[in-house]
């Protein structure tokens, strides 16, 4: 999958200089175009195509598994080539040098839009043929393997790849998988491997220590090229999360990442000062006419505080803008906001769907209770509940709580321990894989979240 993805950004990349110089014929025509071309250093190029890329990424144009209609396909290009203008026009104001050229910009913008979407439709097209599908084969014929299965055919999903069928002959158990799937025993592994020309295998079940020879049988599939990955890992990449069903204490204990070097918390604390500064300075002016909103639209106080849980189990006190009813909970007790909650006011709801209610909390990040980018911190009176419902949820509180995060993106919404066993899955990714890259991915995307209003 990451072979595609690549290709399907070097395609990107393509046009984008196609639509850069197409720009250049249409600003000087064919006889200049050449020269002023050759006369802007590798620099301008460089930057342009950047922006491009990364745009595309925060917009979610390389999640092959999101692609959706082709209006949206062209929503989000186009989105992500407005966003792609604002920022260039930013960067050309601040240093002059790196300018491509008068009115170069928007045309070469507009072109790489028609680029985009041709190429995109294009890749679509062919993504989903057979020969070019990357063939996999699931070890296992119990309940997990089948959900794998079901999970790569689905089709709600466009991975690139194609189920060869099951191998049966693990662990033992029970068989959830038809008979007309199960393509052989793990004793043939091999010789299946070959005949359906697999390139990986998927292991549904754990290799006990006693299985030697299944252990040499899946050590010569990897060394003629074969890929052996475990469940969690398979579906990592597609999912954005860690499917906790599938976890155990020690695959987290000898999994890749989890780590935070000492240089990224320092770094990572010297860009929460600075982001929370310039947010607050940035949205003073929006505090007098909030605060006068909430108090025209109902009695009681501005702000709303409430104790949450946060690193190392620590509470600390969170601010808001209050967008309920005055002791809401004042009856009922600490209950689940719901996503229709009657108890949210008028002007609560459009605060909430902005994320403007969450402004005060960049105070909390100033003084160290939160980080901009994290999991999102819980109430006491529901963690000690969730942490007995779901596995390893106490490990949250090894980072700092955030005003966003990998969870808030991709799953928006959580009002039962259901809600917040799934967003756990994507809070365990982003331990895993939290970098200040991934950081600043997160936070451009939670732009992305809140322009088109798509928060609580």
């Amino acid at each position: 999958m990451q072979y595609r993805l690549l290709f399907l950004i070097a395609g990107d990349l393509f046009f984008g200089v196609a639509a850069l110089f197409g720009g250049f014929l249409l600003r000087f025509g064919y006889d200049q175009s050449i020269g002023e071309a050759a006369r802007k250093p590798f620099a301008n190029l460089a930057l342009f195509l950047s922006v491009l890329v990364v745009s595309s990424y925060i917009f979610e144009i390389y999640n092959l598994a999101k692609h959706g209609s082709r209006r949206e396909i062209f929503s989000h290009i186009a989105s992500a080539a407005c966003v792609s203008f604002v920022v260039l026009s930013i960067i050309y104001f601040m240093m002059p040098p790196l300018i491509i050229g008068r009115g170069l910009l928007g045309l070469s913008l507009s072109l790489f839009v028609c680029y985009q979407y041709f190429w995109h439709m294009v890749f679509m097209m062919v993504h989903d043929k057979s020969f070019l599908a990357e063939n996999i084969l699931i070890l296992g014929t119990g309940a997990s393997a089948l959900a794998i299965g079901d999970f790569v055919q689905s089709p709600k999903n466009n991975f690139g790849y194609t189920l060869s069928g099951y191998v049966s002959g693990g662990n033992g158990g029970g068989a959830a998988v038809s008979g007309r799937q199960i393509i052989g025993r793990v004793d043939d592994l091999a010789e299946i491997v070959r005949r359906e020309r697999v390139s990986q295998v998927v292991m549904s079940e754990q290799v006990r220590q006693d299985q030697a020879e299944l252990q040499h049988v899946l050590l010569n599939c990897k060394l003629h090229g074969v890929k052996i990955v475990d469940a969690p890992s398979f579906l990592e990449p597609m999912t954005g999360k860690l499917m906790l069903e599938y976890l155990d204490m020690n695959w987290l204990i000898y999994a890749d990442g989890f780590l935070r070097p000492p240089v990224y918390v320092a770094i990572k604390r010297l860009m929460d000062i600075v982001l929370s500064v310039i947010g607050i300075i940035l949205s003073l002016p929006l505090f007098p006419v909030i605060a006068l909103l909430i108090k025209l639209d109902s009695p009681g106080p501005i702000f709303f505080t409430q104790t949450r849980v946060g690193q190392w189990g620590k509470n600390f006190v969170l601010y808001k803008f209050r967008t309920m009813n005055d002791d809401a909970e004042r009856e009922t007790g600490a209950v689940w906001a719901q996503k229709n909650d009657l108890r949210v006011r008028p002007i609560g709801r459009f605060l909430r769907k902005y994320r403007f209610d969450e402004i005060p909390q960049l105070f909390n990040v100033l003084k160290g209770d939160m980080s901009f980018v994290g999991p999102r911190p819980e109430r006491p009176e529901f963690v000690e509940e969730l942490d007995r419902q779901i596995p390893f949820y106490a490990k949250r509180h090894f980072i700092k709580p955030g005003i966003t995060g990998w969870a808030q993106i991709k799953y928006a919404y959580g009002a039962s321990v259901k809600d917040a066993y799934e967003k756990m899955q994507y809070d365990l990714y982003y331990f895993k894989h939290m970098s200040l890259l991934e950081d600043l991915m997160i936070i451009m995307k939670t732009f992305r979240v809140v322009i088109f209003g798509k928060g609580r």
